[in-house]
């Protein structure tokens, strides 16, 4: 996972008021495995940024894929 991926949630995170599948762009990471990651709604503006861990969140591809992709 890099900076700008498209990411959406693996896990629902009600404390945050966030849910599984929810979709957010990576904006910085801290340290490796864990990423600011920036959730907005379809006119672009934020609704919540939080710092999770990559087990929390997977990539979002727009374009087919292979092994090399993934890896």
């Amino acid at each position: 996972m890099k900076l700008l991926d498209v990411v959406a949630l693996t896990e629902d995170l009600p404390e945050l008021e966030l849910y599984r599948g929810q979709v957010g762009t990576i904006v910085d990471e801290y340290e490796p495995g864990v990423f600011e990651v920036e959730f907005s709604n379809l006119t672009g503006q934020a609704y919540a940024v939080e710092t999770l861990n990559s087990s929390q969140i997977m990539i979002l591809y727009h374009q087919p894929i292979g092994e090399r992709t993934l890896v």
